[in-house]
């Protein structure tokens, strides 16, 4: 085999095997090529593949946890095409309106949202009424449904059919026609209708001539982009530190193995090659089984919903570009770690000789990575607000990364500094406390994973528990009343008494107020124009509504009323002409529709002046026969709906109740608080993601453990025949595991608290710590501890006997 001949070595005399020296000329070349190259790399991956059941379990390990880290590259590559294609679809069903509405034909249509929320859950519903045979038709859907009848998603067909859904079937009151498909659905959970009407008025809805409309959705908030941001940080560093851990496992055999072939006559050169060739073999094996794990685990995406976002499996795929460009930096990267790991050692034929003294470790650039991460992140958190900007992204998510990669380069040096400084001790604790001494760097690897986990998971539980704090108290002090507001276009009082009528007829319905509202505006004037100043407040109402508003003394129908909102706008006086179409804009082509308010209207003191956020300060108060509604500009009914906590899915009967009176009135209020039960899913999900990271990490703390314990067989081979009890060396290995990860837990207790910190004060929000879960997470990074000596044992007890101290 041309492998054992004569090679170009290093310049160390004992990197060429015995014999003449190499030839020069292109055969020379030929051995250190390309040629070369891929020979020497295809014999590392057969040692890799023929290694023996050792072998296997070293590269099967290594291949998980290359595995996890390209199946969260993957998913993390696969955000923006997954949001272009939840968007697209969104897109592609939907117009808002159109800014010069078509006239009537046979391909227009009248068209409204009829959106709801159902215990929590909103629900996307459509009205139409076609103007002529061949109206457009929106993506998933062959034929729009006729009056009375509805298109229905097949998540809402489920939810409809079934027991729960019972109050939801009383409020869609059409028979379901057909489902429509997953081209008109935005994900697969998606509660949404397309429903025929033949009563939808202009009021209520617009004209239409096709679907698909150019619209870019709202930037996303700063909390939001600081979440995303640091969910892709979080996942990503640790799986970055664990990929470079996992394929130096096995790291002392593979130098043993090289140190044999060298002995048969392969230079340093040709080792290092062939040891990249074993960790190739192994990141070839966890691509494939990242792209696995990747393709299974997205079948699980319909079932995942966050922040109303459900999409398809198909929609969760990485773009041509980044899956070529994780197919081919995974496997460089094992690579260059590799070489990276090599090149601090000499192969030997005879073993492996450190060519360089003891690793001093200087601490300042070790200080300098996470300075300069904070650096990063401390401006961003004194900015106020807090801009989405691509730089401040980039710095975001740089800043954060350094911290936590700065913990793992900090890990060796307090190992090291630490150990140097212990004297005495219990025997096991000194054997624990030497075999550190001599050698860290393979636990502080491993234990290094551990700490940027816990790190990470620390920093994004924080972030999360106190948004989920804001919304929570938010929601709190805006619903402390219970209470729903509504409004619809108007047409006339006697539209809006039938509705307070049936809305205090609704089960659970405590107390109901209802106007008409509109705006009123100054006539123009020669020196003013007709649009200056803020319009005026119209409220319209029976005097038993009027008297919610304000103290009225006596009322009869006919009466107006001028608020002492009004007091000091001459404009308003009794007597005074005002305008009941008030323009916006100086050009505005309506003529006015001039009114005279009556000399005797009397002042009225308001209530309430406006400070909460669901009232309004009303300048002028009429009864219904005092002003014809028909002249108004765009007067809406307004409704103030108060409930009683304790009546059962009193929420959902009101709601009911408004789909009767009229499907498209609109909702606000804060009964419903969504964003809690997304949070507690995420940090659940977070959390258990988490632990399974610490799991995978702490099976390569085992490795490495077994693997030194192998390294000193005969010494433990020599002390058991000193008659050293196993109970002793049990603790030491207890310990040699607990002092580097109980360092490192202690590092990233720290880092994650004042990243989390930042965090939080960029976002404007209360420091809130999750302890129980900041607990959960240590305590698992620590029970790694006891599993490493627990599954350390057996290997331990075989190499403590005597036979272990012959040699041939």
């Amino acid at each position: 085999m041309s492998l054992l001949g004569s090679h170009t070595g290093s310049g160390h005399p004992g990197d060429r095997a015995p014999g003449p020296p190499a030839p020069r000329g292109p055969s020379a070349a030929a051995r250190t090529g390309p040629l070369a190259w891929a020979r020497d790399l295809m014999m590392g991956m057969r040692f890799a593949a023929g290694g023996g059941r050792e072998g296997w379990v070293r590269t099967a390990l290594t291949a998980a946890g290359v595995a996890l880290g390209v199946a969260v590259l993957l998913l993390c590559s696969s955000v923006p095409p997954l949001m272009d294609a939840w968007h697209g679809r969104e897109k592609a069903r939907e117009n808002l309106g159109q800014e010069h509405p078509p006239p009537p034909s046979a391909r227009t249509l009248r068209y409204a949202s009829t959106d709801t929320t159902f215990r929590g859950v909103p629900v996307r519903g459509r009205l139409v009424r076609p103007d002529g045979a061949r109206p457009p038709v929106p993506p998933g859907i062959g034929r729009l449904p006729g009056p009375g009848r509805m298109l229905v998603s097949p998540a809402l067909k489920e939810l409809l059919d079934s027991p729960s859904g019972a109050l939801l079937r009383d409020r869609l009151d059409y028979k379901v026609a057909g489902v429509i498909g997953d081209a008109g659905l935005r994900g697969p959970q998606e509660l949404t209708y397309v429903a025929g009407s033949a009563t939808l008025t202009a009021a209520n809805g617009y004209r239409i001539d096709h679907f698909g409309k150019e619209w870019h959705p709202p930037p996303m908030r700063a909390p939001a982009v600081l979440l995303v941001v640091m969910t892709c940080v979080t996942l990503m560093t640790p799986v970055m530190v664990f990929i470079g851990t996992s394929v130096r496992f096995g790291n002392e055999r593979r130098e043993r193995r090289l140190a044999a072939l060298r002995l048969v006559g392969a230079d340093v050169r040709t080792t290092r090659r062939i040891a990249s060739g074993e960790a190739l073999f192994g990141s070839l094996l966890g691509l494939v089984g990242g792209a696995a794990l990747f393709l299974a685990g997205r079948q699980g995406a319909s079932a995942v919903t966050l922040w109303d976002v459900n999409v398809f499996p198909s929609d969760v795929a990485p773009s041509p570009v980044a899956a070529a460009l994780i197919a081919v930096l995974v496997p460089t990267a094992a690579v260059l770690v590799t070489l990276f790991a090599q090149r601090g050692i000499t192969v030997e034929p005879l073993g492996i000789v450190r060519n360089r003294p003891a690793l001093r470790r200087r601490l300042w650039w070790r200080v300098a990575l996470p300075a300069v991460g904070v650096l990063l992140l401390v401006p961003l958190a004194r900015e106020r607000p807090w801009h989405d900007t691509v730089l401040n992204t980039v710095r975001l998510a740089t800043g954060s990364m350094l911290l936590l990669l700065g913990v793992t380069v900090l890990l060796p040096w307090l190992v090291d500094t630490v150990v140097g400084r212990l004297r005495g001790g219990p025997v096991p604790w000194q054997l624990a406390v030497r075999r550190l001494q001599l050698s860290s760097s393979s636990a502080t690897r491993a234990v290094s994973g551990i700490t940027v986990a816990v790190a990470g998971a620390i920093a994004i539980h924080m972030l999360m528990t106190g948004m989920q704090a804001g919304y929570t108290q938010a929601y709190a002090q805006s619903g402390k009343l219970p209470r729903i507001g509504l409004w619809d276009n108007a047409d006339g009082w006697p539209q809006t008494q039938r509705a307070l009528t049936a809305l205090r007829a609704t089960p659970g319905v405590t107390a109901v107020r209802g106007t008409i509202d509109a705006n009123v505006g100054r006539l123009p004037a020669t020196a003013l124009p007709a649009s200056a100043g803020p319009p005026s407040t119209l409220a319209i109402g029976s005097c038993a509504e009027l008297r919610k508003l304000a103290r009225l003394g006596s009322c009869r129908e006919g009466e107006v009323f001028v608020t002492d909102a009004a007091d000091r706008d001459p404009a308003l006086a009794p007597g005074a002409r005002i305008r009941l179409n008030p323009a916006y804009l100086d050009d505005d082509p309506q003529p006015p529709h001039p009114w005279t308010i009556p000399a005797a209207a009397r002042g009225a003191r308001l209530l309430d002046h406006g400070r909460g956020p669901d009232r309004v300060t009303y300048d002028l108060l009429a009864t219904p026969s005092a002003i014809d509604t028909g002249r108004l500009k765009d007067p809406t009914m307004e409704f103030k709906v108060d409930f009683d906590r304790g009546t059962p899915d009193a929420v959902e009967h009101i709601r009911n109740t408004v789909a009767h009176i009229d499907p498209t009135m609109n909702e606000f209020s804060a009964v419903d608080n969504p964003h809690d039960a997304q949070y507690t899913s995420v940090r659940e999900g977070l959390f258990a993601g988490a632990a399974l990271t610490l799991l995978l990490i702490g099976s390569g703390l085992i490795i490495s453990t077994v693997e030194q314990l192998y390294e000193r067989r005969r010494l433990l081979s020599t002390l058991d025949a000193y008659g050293t009890r196993r109970a002793t060396l049990a603790w030491s290995v207890l310990w040699q595991t607990a002092l580097p990860v109980v360092l490192g837990l202690g590092l990233a207790l720290g880092c994650g608290l004042a990243l989390g910190t930042l965090l939080l004060t960029m976002i404007d929000s209360t420091v809130t710590v999750d302890w129980p879960v900041v607990a959960g997470i240590t305590g698992i990074g620590g029970g790694m501890i006891f599993l490493v000596t627990l599954l350390s044992l057996p290997p331990l007890w075989r190499m403590m006997r005597p036979d272990g101290l012959r040699t041939e």
